[in-house]
């Protein structure tokens, strides 16, 4: 049966198909989203409840507990991790990745509704949920600030317009505003003045409560009209609060502005942010420098990171200015272009909607680094066809010839952005990756396609003939190369789990282009050989090198051919007689001629230039190949070393996961001591960012302090620090964070702790460093007193630096021990006295203000100067039922102690998390071993331990890549027996594998690189392209057997025969591979291990394959002939005993 005869026969039909081809997958390619990487999101929620003014223990008990219990219930949940602050819990709920995160909020919700009656009953608001993930990266930063007007009203522009509108925009999870500035009145109130007045501060309070309302009134129905009713019981701003009456004393009404201070201020004046403005100045987005992706129109409107929408008299002038920062998340699964898209078309109008004094700038645009490394590996892909092409011409030295397997590389790749877009795939840097090294291959099945109709050809046949022969003979052939080639990939595709998610989309996609070339290997490459390749001039010596000299004749008679009827043509022949080696290429017209006589001289030039070469290289292989055939065993010998050495250096080649990526940013946290004031920790914040700042490889910082937004605590702080354009610094990210780490650490007083996000984030964990490692214990105590032992072993690992915990219990607190007995005998309860104590120190908010736009916080306190030291809570005073006011210290004892300033949960049980960063040149496989030995001699056995995020993905994920490995070989093997129908040559086919393992894994050793994910994935996809070279051989050798000749002459044979295809195509594979290898461009220390791997893995095994596979071959031959005899033997004597029974 002759596949490609239907198309042979059928040229018009072949010819259109393909023309459909090309169309709709161009039409595929301009609907494909961008993307930096698959979907390899897990659904996340993260639930918030706030309590003003609770410690972070009551946090725990009475609001994280509650909640935790009903969410553990909840089908799918895969982790839960849950931080209690001063005022704040917040629990992050991960799920399994098949889980849907719609389904898995309405699981949320009712949860949430179960543990309502559990919870403090205070609670301003119910506890709230959003899709995010709080480890995850904002996906735009957007900063507003302005000279002129005050940082409040910057800020109702930033929440109340644009927070608001983009957190509508589909795809957004939520809009953080870092250095929150909202207006709020403040009532500071002046405890000596509340004592001398005779006043207490919970009737301050009340006054306060009842003077500000905004109740329904009703209305009038009268007989021809209705009166809304509407009293001015609301009171808007500070001055009204002035003036309002607390109470009467001799006759006298006594103002609140009386007692204390009352300002136009801020919910929370603990928190800051800043912005250092770019070092590159304002610059316009010019239309199209968007990149594909999204919506492409009306860029011209979109903005860079740090291009300015202001007008020009508005610039920020000076680095390090107060701002209002949005930082937008995502929610998991979406796409961040797209996101990022539909946000920048909302910013123009934004601009015209807010005053001309607030300037707003993006500081951080993550779609931009996406797109630019999107567009580097489409350069790359272009890189590698041109390099493709090359190698095909120089082996072919014709350009006609070239043409027609050269057409496989973009028909194959468009048809798969056809099969891409039905998938609901996008151009990501792994697709595109996979397309770039499907190139390298792809042509390979045209090329053998291509010769053997060739050589049909030279024995005489006619085109049609040699094409539909050729095609029928080696038909076999290339549907072995491709099956087997795509059987690699199949055991990808049933991975779980992370790495599944992330290579599933890889694997199809190369297996797509991979069958598609196949398909047009069979289909159009025949028939373009029946219609345009000439029968070549005959000449020279029979034989194996005569017939690759044909091939190359062959292509260049065609052209020569093609030549002279375009000079009929002109001249207005009409000579359809086809040009033989005799007929006169001469034309009235000389420039003809000239032409024609320049292109043949320069091919003649070029094949008598390279053919002595590869003369020499044949010669060359034929004497070394005798060689290795005669000293076989020695030749098995080294093939087992090379087994052995295989096996050591998979041992102890480093491991790693996924490699950091180059986004353009780096964050660092920073830490200082629990008992630090807001103006100290800014002033060690504001010297850390600006040495950061100074760094020439640095443009911009958004830098803030205080709790609320990226930072758990009030003595933590952030900084989102934006390099230079990568083609403007000569430092990558990582080279970055080495460079500053000493700079930011000289700083006194604070802890900076550097990294370069990671390219895909695992677990739901905001931490300090990249990799974490977690203990857990039901008993608190016994945690908190063995987590600082841990963590000081921790810090003496020389591999380890950043090495930090979450673990803050030196929190200085003062206690307050109500003296029950004594307050019930002043008529006091306890209740009265919290109440007391939250009205004075816990920043509560007692009323709002209802506006148009926007609620606004009454908050009410004392003085600044009365919370600066304990002596200030003798000061405040109680009112007792009898109308005494009873001063605290009567009823309690004041003593100073220190405790938790935040309390972290895994599960339902407390949790101690350390995170960590790697040294240079330390891979994580190195260090997991030494951790876990460390814990096991310093924890008790009530404490479990477990590494979280990454480091745990890696371990699971280490062992399940070998094994992976070995069933892809397997399947492999299954694959070549089921078409070869027979057990002994899939063997000979897979004996160079070991070869190609022990390339990669020794350039991965020689490069430092580690044997990450990416590695792995070029090592799998080197078993798929080093056996095609066995293929070849082995084909050709067991036709040659059939034919009667000794297996020695067949496989002798055979390597010749093959050995300049068997070049061509690991030439072009190598080719195909090398621009990656190299690590050129925006993201390519990402893919720079997969391409290490496959080039070395290609170098190495070329040179073993030619030379192990025929010795493999001549021992399986031989074993298999001596098994035949040994069964023909034993059938004929049971036969002979048989016969002697009977007689």
């Amino acid at each position: 049966m002759n596949i490609s005869q239907l198309f042979i026969r059928r040229p018009i039909m072949t010819t259109l198909v393909m023309v459909g081809v090309l169309i709709f997958g161009l039409m595929s390619y301009q609907q494909l989203p961008v993307s930096d990487l698959p979907n390899v999101d897990y659904p996340t929620l993260q639930v918030t409840a706030n309590l003003p003014g609770a410690s972070p223990e009551t946090m725990a008990s009475s609001v994280a507990t509650p909640l935790e219990q009903q969410f553990s219930s909840i089908a799918g949940l895969s982790s839960m991790n849950s931080t209690s602050s001063l005022g704040s819990a917040q629990i992050t709920l991960q799920f399994d990745l098949n889980r849907d995160i719609d389904g898995a909020a309405q699981d949320v919700q009712s949860a949430i509704s179960k543990a309502a009656r559990q919870l403090p009953t205070n609670m301003p608001n119910p506890p709230s949920f959003r899709k995010v993930n709080p480890a995850d990266q904002p996906v735009l930063y957007i900063s507003l600030n302005s000279s002129i007007l005050p940082l409040s009203t910057v800020d109702k522009y930033a929440e109340t317009l644009l927070a608001q509108r983009l957190s509508m925009v589909d795809g957004v999870a939520q809009v953080q505003v870092y250095g929150s500035q909202k207006y709020a009145v403040r009532i500071q109130l002046d405890p000596e003045s509340l004592s001398a007045k005779g006043i207490g501060i919970d009737e301050v309070a009340d006054a306060i409560a009842n003077g500000n309302v905004n109740l329904p009134t009703g209305t009038l129905y009268g007989q021809q009209q209705n009166y809304t009713i509407q009293a001015n019981g609301q009171l808007n701003d500070a001055a009204s609060y002035r003036s309002l009456t607390v109470t009467y004393q001799n006759g006298a009404p006594v103002q609140l502005g009386e007692l204390g201070q009352v300002l136009d201020s801020v919910e929370n004046d603990k928190i800051a942010s800043w912005y250092f403005p770019t070092k590159q100045g304002n610059k316009e987005q010019k239309i199209g420098q968007m990149g594909r992706g999204g919506n492409k129109k009306n860029n011209s409107q979109l903005l860079t990171p740090n291009s300015s929408l202001s007008t020009p008299h508005t610039q920020i002038q000076n680095p390090g200015v107060r701002a209002i920062v949005l930082a937008i998340q995502r929610q998991p699964g979406t796409n961040t272009v797209e996101v990022v898209d539909a946000i920048k078309k909302l910013l123009p109008t934004f601009q015209k909607q807010i005053p001309a004094a607030v300037n707003m700038n993006i500081l951080y645009d993550r779609s931009q680094s996406i797109r630019e490394s999107v567009d580097d590996v489409q350069f790359t892909l272009l890189l590698t066809i041109a390099l493709v092409v090359l190698v095909i011409f120089l082996f072919l030295r014709n350009i006609s010839a070239t043409v027609i397997p050269s057409l496989a590389v973009p028909l194959s790749i468009v048809a798969t952005f056809a099969v891409m877009l039905l998938l609901g795939y996008s151009l990501d840097n792994l697709s595109l990756m996979a397309l770039t090294l499907s190139v390298g291959f792809v042509v390979d099945d045209a090329v053998v396609m291509l010769e053997n109709i060739v050589r049909h050809m030279e024995m005489g046949e006619s085109r049609l003939e040699a094409a539909l022969n050729g095609s029928r003979e080696i038909g076999f052939t290339i549907l072995s190369m491709t099956i087997s080639l795509v059987a690699v990939f199949i055991p990808v595709l049933f991975m779980e789990g992370i790495l599944g998610r992330l290579f599933r989309e890889f694997a199809v996609t190369i297996s797509v282009a991979i069958l598609v070339s196949g398909v047009i290997s069979l289909s159009l490459t025949p028939m373009l050989c029946s219609r345009f390749l000439r029968p070549p001039h005959h000449h020279g010596d029979e034989g194996d090198e005569g017939d690759e000299e044909d091939l190359a004749l062959a292509s260049l008679w065609e052209t020569l051919a093609r030549t002279h009827r375009m000079a009929d043509e002109e001249m207005g022949k009409n000579n359809s007689e086809l040009l033989t080696p005799n007929s006169s290429l001469s034309t009235p017209n000389p420039q003809i001629p000239n032409r024609k006589s320049q292109i043949q001289n320069f091919q003649t030039r070029l094949y008598n230039i390279s053919e002595s070469f590869f003369d020499l290289l044949l010669g060359g292989y034929d004497w070394s190949l005798k060689i290795s055939l005669k000293y076989h065993r020695t030749t098995m010998v080294i093939s087992a070393a090379i087994l052995v050495a295989t096996v050591y250096l998979y041992i102890v080649v480093p491991k790693g996961f996924v490699p950091n990526a180059d986004v353009g940013q780096i964050t660092a946290t920073t830490q200082a001591s629990e008992d630090i004031s807001f103006d100290e920790m800014v002033k060690h914040q504001q010297a850390v960012a600006a040495i950061a700042y100074r760094d020439p490889n640095v443009d911009s910082i958004n830098s803030s302090v205080g709790a609320g937004g990226p930072n758990a605590s009030a003595n933590s702080g952030r900084l989102l620090i934006e390099l230079k354009p990568r083609h403007e610094r000569h430092l990558s990210a990582d080279e970055i964070v080495e460079e500053l780490r000493p700079k930011l650490s000289s700083v006194p007083g604070i802890k900076v702790f550097l990294q370069n996000p990671p390219a895909i984030n695992i677990g739901g964990q905001q931490t300090k460093a990249q990799y974490q490692f977690t203990l857990q214990s039901p008993n608190i105590q016994e945690l908190y007193q063995y987590a600082p032992l841990l963590e000081n072993q921790l810090r003496n690992l020389s591999e380890l630096q950043d090495v930090n915990s979450d673990l803050q219990i030196k929190n200085p607190q003062v206690k307050v021990d109500i003296n029950r007995d004594q307050a019930s005998a002043l008529g006091l309860t306890v209740n009265q006295i919290e109440t007391a104590l939250s009205n004075a120190y816990g920043t509560r908010q007692i009323s709002t203000i209802y506006a148009s736009d926007s609620q606004y916080q009454v908050i009410m306190g004392v003085e600044p100067k009365y919370q600066q030291n304990s002596q200030a809570l003798d000061l405040l005073s109680i009112r007792a039922p009898n109308g005494q006011l009873v001063p605290l210290n009567a009823v309690a004892t004041l003593t100073k102690d220190v405790g938790p300033l935040t309390i972290n949960h895994k599960g339902q049980l407390a949790s101690v998390t350390f995170s960590f960063n790697l040294k240079p040149g330390i891979s994580l496989s190195n260090v997991t071993g030494k951790i876990e030995q460390i814990s096991r001699q310093i924890l008790p056995a009530t404490i479990s331990t477990g590494f979280q995020g990454s480091a745990q993905a890696f371990q699971s994920s280490i062992q399940g890549l070998g094994i992976l490995l070995l069933v892809a070989i397997f399947v492999i093997y299954i694959v070549l027996g089921i078409l070869y129908e027979n057990f002994i040559h899939p063997l000979t086919i897979l004996s160079s594998l070991p070869s190609a393992g022990f390339g990669a894994l020794l350039t991965l050793l020689i490069f430092d690189v580690d044997l990450n994910i990416y590695a792995f994935v070029g090592i799998i996809l080197l078993v798929g392209i080093v056996k095609k070279n066995g293929i070849m051989m082995v084909d050709f050798a067991i036709e040659a057997r059939q034919e009667g000749k000794t297996p020695y002459d067949a496989i002798y044979q055979a390597c010749l025969v093959r050995f300049r295809p068997i070049m061509m195509t690991t030439m072009a594979a190598l080719m195909g591979t090398l621009p990656i290898a190299l690590g050129l461009g925006a993201g390519a220390d990402t893919r720079r291990p997969l391409g290490l791997a496959v080039v070395g893995g290609l170098v190495f095994s070329q040179f073993l394959t030619l030379y192990l596979t025929p010795v493999f071959y001549t021992y399986m031959e031989s074993w298999q002939t001596n098994l035949r005899k040994y069964n023909w033997q034993k059938h004929q004597l049971q036969k002979e005993e048989q016969i002697g029974k009977i007689d």
